[in-house]
């Protein structure tokens, strides 16, 4: 045999026992994490502005506290914003990397551009999940990329959500298919229609999406704004919303605080539409009897703005390795499955589900409900993360008084 052969054969066997080794080597690394997780207290900072993720919630805690050892503290929070701030305040307080208050953080968008940008987040851990094999990263890119911004492994996606809107198919049997027809279904129904006043996350999202339907250049939208791509891409938004104001509830001189307060308008009457951006929140309102069964939800038919919400790790966690196992638990089938349960929560999977064993599928095969989306439309993506201040500074300028 030449050396030349037995250089190739050896070569080759060493690529073999390289292959071998990695998904062994990742098995002992996870179960070294388990390991370091097991009596860890991890500290979730979650919004808790729902019974049914807050119950959601304390279910995971008692699943996680007898399958892996780990007690998850639900930590109520009303914006995550908030979280940051304290996070970044103990960053400038030189507080080390093990001396922090919060393990787990519930988050997307603009705060976690900040995070990111401000070195706030732990080493990347989201691919090194064993669950997140399963992570459906093609048909859903919006789980590896959060508002034009890339994870790169610094959070982990959690659900899915893309701005719905609904209404009473006796009182609005022909929905508006996009900004223009919400227009002239406002001029035809004065004072029925509203939404939420920026900087409410909905109300916020309402202003993308027009702004979206109406910008000269979209693809300009998921770079960071500057004062002259604002100026160019926004103008025909506010001429859309100074054409719409007029017409809304109260002659858009006020706005609800939030998208419940539009929901509970709409179900007294008070307006024909509602908006949300969970597409399961009609199906669920009309499970727990607070809407008819003859409320629809749709999407636009060109597409409505949607992204992923994430689970981060902050740079100072005192329980990493827990809040690693608390992270890969929330991707799990089973997890995912009872969470996309309208009867418990109703929020859309990160999972590809057709490429899950036959058993763990199984889990979210269930009949549709009424008010669920029936054509789902096309998932625009989020502005620039950069693009939420400044939008709603200008609307505040604008509307706001």
């Amino acid at each position: 045999m030449t050396p030349s052969i037995l250089l190739t054969r050896r070569h080759a066997m060493g690529l073999f026992a390289a292959v071998l080794a990695e998904p062994v080597l990742a098995n002992t690394a996870w179960a070294d994490t388990l390991s370091a997780a097991r009596g860890q207290t991890v500290y979730f900072n979650a919004w808790a502005g729902s019974e049914r993720i807050n119950a959601y919630v304390q279910w995971a805690a008692a699943e996680l506290q007898r399958d892996f050892g780990v007690k998850l503290q639900h930590v109520k929070i009303s914006d995550a914003a908030d979280v940051v701030k304290r996070i970044r305040a103990e960053k400038q307080a030189g507080r080390k990397d093990t001396e922090g208050t919060v393990d787990l953080v519930w988050i997307n968008g603009e705060n976690f551009a900040a995070m990111k940008r401000d070195g706030l987040l732990s080493a990347p851990f989201a691919q090194a999940l064993p669950n997140f094999q399963w992570v459906d990263t093609v048909g859903k890119p919006t789980t590896l990329v959060d508002f034009s911004v890339p994870t790169d492994g610094l959070e982990s996606p959690w659900g899915m959500a893309q701005l719905t809107l609904f209404a009473d198919t006796q009182r609005l049997p022909k929905p508006p298919q996009n900004m223009a027809e919400l227009l002239v279904l406002a001029r035809s129904q004065p004072g029925r229609i509203t939404y939420p006043r920026p900087p409410n996350f909905h109300g916020t999202t309402f202003v993308k999406q027009a702004l979206i339907e109406h910008a000269p250049d979209v693809k300009a939208l998921a770079q960071p704004v500057t004062p002259a791509a604002l100026a160019a891409q926004a103008a025909p938004l506010w001429r859309f919303l100074d054409a719409l104001h007029p017409h809304l509830w109260r002659g858009g001189k006020q706005f609800p605080q939030n998208s419940a307060a539009v929901r509970q308008m709409m179900a007294d009457g008070e307006l024909v539409m509602a908006l949300t951006f969970n597409p399961n929140e009609a199906a669920n309102e009309i499970a727990a009897k607070r809407l008819p069964i003859t409320v629809q939800s749709w999407q636009f038919a060109k597409g409505t703005i949607g992204n992923t919400h994430f689970v981060a790790i902050p740079y100072n966690a005192p329980s990493k390795a827990g809040a690693q196992v608390v992270a890969n638990f929330l991707l799990s089938p089973a997890a995912q499955a009872r969470k996309a349960d309208i009867d418990v929560w109703g929020d859309p999977t990160v999972l590809d589900v057709a490429r899950l064993p036959a058993a763990d599928r199984a889990r979210f095969q269930s009949a549709s409900r009424p008010g669920q989306v029936g054509v789902t439309a096309p998932v625009l993506p989020e502005p620039h993360a950069s693009w939420v201040d400044a939008l709603e500074k200008e609307w505040t300028r604008r509307y706001g008084v």
